[in-house]
């Protein structure tokens, strides 16, 4: 019995199952596992009365989960503008991009912003720190860092302008699953 475990513990390090994941792919694991699921979520930092956010109905919806890329439609009340996109390179690095629509479907001006991680980050936190592109694009966004944290309980979305006191924190119960059936404007499977 002692040998056939030897041998079955050399053949699985062969084949690689001992291989460990890096702390980003262990995070889209776990966002992997909310594919098909809705949440709902309230402004827990930075909210203020007429800001656009705090009062609405607030949804994260993980709606798809692509081998290098997963889409999370954001809905603010009535507003289905906002995706989420994240995607993940052959390094395993990961790159938060913020994809905005118009109703009929067409791309707003401010929108394909994001950053990427410079580093595998933690299991439950993915940090993007403002990338070249969304500097040019939009130059009071370059100090932006985006975040996301990520355990069994809740899902948050974060935004910190470096240098300003502006902070912008969504929370998402990820033990209360919703019903939601909406797209965002201008999905395209």
């Amino acid at each position: 019995m002692k040998k056939f475990l030897v041998l079955s513990m050399m053949i699985l390090s062969a084949v690689g199952f001992s291989q460990k994941l890096t702390e980003s792919q262990k995070f889209w694991i776990n966002l992997e596992k909310h594919c098909g699921k809705s949440y709902e979520g309230t402004v827990t930092q930075g909210g203020k009365e007429g800001d656009g956010f705090t009062g609405k109905k607030l949804v994260m919806q993980v709606l798809s989960c692509e081998p290098n890329r997963i889409r999370i439609p954001f809905y603010v009340g009535d507003d289905k503008c906002r995706t989420w996109v994240l995607f993940k390179n052959e390094e395993q690095i990961l790159r938060l991009k913020h994809d905005h629509r118009h109703e009929d479907g067409t791309e707003d001006k401010v929108t394909q912003y994001g950053g990427e991680n410079s580093n595998h980050g933690f299991e439950n936190l993915q940090m993007f720190p403002a990338d070249k592109e969304t500097a040019q694009r939009i130059s009071y966004a370059s100090t932006n860092l985006w975040w996301i944290t990520l355990d069994e309980k809740t899902f948050t979305y974060n935004l910190r302008r470096i240098g300003s006191d502006r902070l912008f924190t969504a929370t998402f119960d990820l033990t209360k699953p919703v019903e939601f059936n909406e797209k965002p404007w201008g999905w395209k499977e």
